[in-house]
């Protein structure tokens, strides 16, 4: 199993280019399934849960094209076995988004019920519930959703609550449906208006995506498109707390400022110099941070996904700082680790609070998930000698060729295996 070795202490310089975002590509690969043309996609990363969802798509008749430099091609003409099974799912939530394009396209489908989930769960009751308005039959059978639906028909569906992934299945099954359908309390973050972005290319009336309330006109069909995936924001936002925490001075281009305001507003508040251009983003860090406190809730306010990383960059900043997790359960099994490296964390439930140290001091620790293993990398970088990271298979599952952009940034890391 592969292991990143770090030697802290380098400061972060230079400039590196931003992959494209995974929690777009993967509902977007997924909307292939909807139509019988080629969709064409620019901008893919080369991860592992990419290759596990074309793995997945491809298992169900849909001809995988890899090009250069992110292009992929999917054809899915020969869609012939709308089943996804436990083998493929259990390794990636997300899998679970097969299900409103195959029961849209194909009338039926058999999803595997994901697997548990290291940061708390995600139930997929809300997808199940839309898709029901929406006409489905669905029953849950042998550790398998079992849908069927002749034609679904369209219909005002209000979520319990906020879901990324919930809102992005209905919305895939909702284009193909009969009439209209309203989605009320819809999820808001840029991925869900890349993918409307993309169906719409591909010939779907969407309307509001990027708001709580998406009005979605069903078509007879769709047509294939080209489509370019946005810039990753999370990966974006990591180097950006990287270089913050090593007093670094970097340039990260093919991104927007626009995608991560709340993130860009802490480091900021934080101390680091910041300078948004149309396609890149510039951070110079102060000689020390200052702490900051964070409350994570959904788009557009401060990200899930980036709060581990801010924990790292608190550890070595000026002063105390509270960091509050209100999305996921058990999603502060990085601060373990943290202070391994001699981090001052101490843990009340869903909040954390961070007392910022002189330095941290390179050790062996564990990755438990894919960001809690990003704020392991930062801290790497920050402590004093060698920091030894295992189970980094996380980090390969969101954050393309890691090491090498660290290095191009001046980092000493290498990969173990």
């Amino acid at each position: 199993m592969d292991k990143l070795l770090i030697e802290g202490g380098a400061p972060l310089v230079g400039e590196v280019a931003v992959s494209g975002a995974k929690n777009a590509a993967l509902p977007i690969i997924c909307a292939s399934l909807l139509c019988g043309d080629t969709l064409n996609l620019t901008n893919i990363p080369q991860l592992n849960d990419v290759a596990t969802m074309l793995r997945l798509i491809g298992q169900m008749g849909v001809a995988v094209t890899m090009g250069d430099n992110g292009m992929l091609a999917l054809d899915s003409g020969k869609l012939d076995n709308p089943v996804a099974p436990y083998e493929l799912v259990k390794t990636m939530r997300a899998s679970i988004l097969v299900l409103g394009p195959l029961l849209a396209r194909c009338g039926e489908a058999k999803v595997s019920l994901p697997g548990g989930c290291a940061i708390g769960a995600r139930p997929v009751d809300q997808h199940i519930k839309g898709l029901q308005a929406m006409g489905a039959e669905i029953r849950v059978e042998g550790g398998y959703v079992l849908a069927r639906a002749p034609r679904l028909k369209g219909a005002r569906i209000v979520t319990d609550m906020v879901t990324v992934t919930g809102t992005e299945n209905l919305m895939m099954a909702a284009v193909l449906a009969e009439g209209e359908t309203v989605i009320e309390n819809a999820a808001r973050e840029p991925e869900i208006v890349d993918l409307a972005n993309c169906l719409t290319a591909m010939g779907a009336r969407i309307a509001g995506a990027g708001s709580d309330r998406i009005s979605i006109q069903g078509v007879e069909r769709l047509h294939g498109a080209d489509h370019a995936v946005m810039p990753d924001r999370i990966e974006t936002g990591t180097y950006l707390c990287a270089a913050a925490a090593t007093r670094g001075d970097v340039v990260l281009t093919r991104t927007s400022a626009a995608l991560l305001d709340a993130v860009i507003g802490k480091l900021r508040e934080a101390g680091c110099a910041i300078e948004c251009r149309p396609d890149s983003i510039a951070l110079k860090a102060p000689r020390r941070l200052k702490s900051v406190g964070v409350r994570t809730a959904p788009y557009p306010a401060f990200p899930t996904d980036m709060q581990a990383q801010f924990m790292a960059i608190n550890c070595v900043a000026e002063g105390a700082a509270v960091i509050r997790e209100t999305i996921f359960e058990n999603r502060f099994m990085h601060a373990v680790e943290l202070i391994r490296l001699g981090a001052d964390i101490r843990i009340d439930a869903s909040n954390a609070v961070v007392t910022g140290v002189p330095a941290l001091d390179g050790a062996t620790v564990m990755a438990t998930d894919l960001r809690a293993s990003a704020s392991l990398v930062i801290a790497g970088l920050v402590a004093r000698g060698e920091t030894l990271i295992e189970r980094i298979y996380h980090l390969d599952r969101g954050y393309e060729h890691i090491e090498e952009k660290l290095r191009r940034l001046g980092a000493n890391v290498r990969r173990l295996r």
